[in-house]
C-alpha cells in the first residue's frame, strides 16, 4: 500500500508546474500596475552613502603613508654614484606615484558609492557604466621600479 501511494505522489508532483523556476523569474510583461522595484528588492541610500564614507576614510590613510614614505626618503642627498641610493629613489618614485594613484581612487569610488546613494544614480547599467569608467581609468599597470634594468 504505502508503494502504491508513493507513485501516486509522484505522478502528482510530475504533473505540476515547476514552481521554483515561477518563483526565480520576473514576469515577462509585469503590467502597468507593477512596482518601480521589481521583484521587490530594494537597495538602502543609507548603506550606499555609509559605503561611500568608508572608501573615503581610505584616503586619510593614504595619505598619512604618503607623508611617511617621503619623510623617509628626506636627507638621503643625490643618487648619482651610488646604486642602492639610485635604486632606492626608484622605488620611492614607483611607490609614490602608486599612493597618489590610489588616494584618487578611493576618491573617485567614494563620489560615486555617494551618488549612488543619493539617487544621482538610479539604474544598474547606470552604476555599471560608472564602475567600468572607474575600471578603465585605474586599470593596473606594471611595475614601474625594482627593475634590474640591464644592471
Amino acid at each position: 500500500m504505502a508503494w502504491d501511494e508513493w507513485e501516486q505522489a509522484k505522478a502528482e508532483v510530475a504533473g505540476r508546474q515547476d514552481i521554483a523556476m515561477r518563483l526565480n523569474q520576473v514576469p515577462a510583461d509585469p503590467g502597468p500596475s507593477a512596482s518601480a522595484v521589481t521583484g521587490g528588492l530594494k537597495s538602502s541610500k543609507k548603506a550606499w552613502v555609509t559605503a561611500g564614507e568608508g572608501v573615503g576614510s581610505l584616503r586619510k590613510s593614504v595619505t598619512t603613508a604618503l607623508t611617511e614614505l617621503e619623510d623617509g626618503q628626506a636627507g638621503l642627498g643625490t643618487a648619482t654614484g651610488c646604486l642602492s641610493a639610485a635604486a632606492q629613489k626608484e622605488v620611492y618614485d614607483s611607490w609614490k606615484t602608486y599612493t597618489k594613484s590610489v588616494f584618487e581612487r578611493c576618491g573617485s569610488l567614494q563620489s560615486l558609492l555617494e551618488r549612488v546613494g543619493n539617487d544621482q544614480l538610479k539604474t544598474d547599467e547606470a552604476v555599471k557604466g560608472e564602475i567600468d569608467q572607474l575600471k578603465k581609468k585605474y586599470a593596473d599597470t606594471d611595475a614601474l621600479g625594482g627593475q634590474s634594468k640591464g644592471r
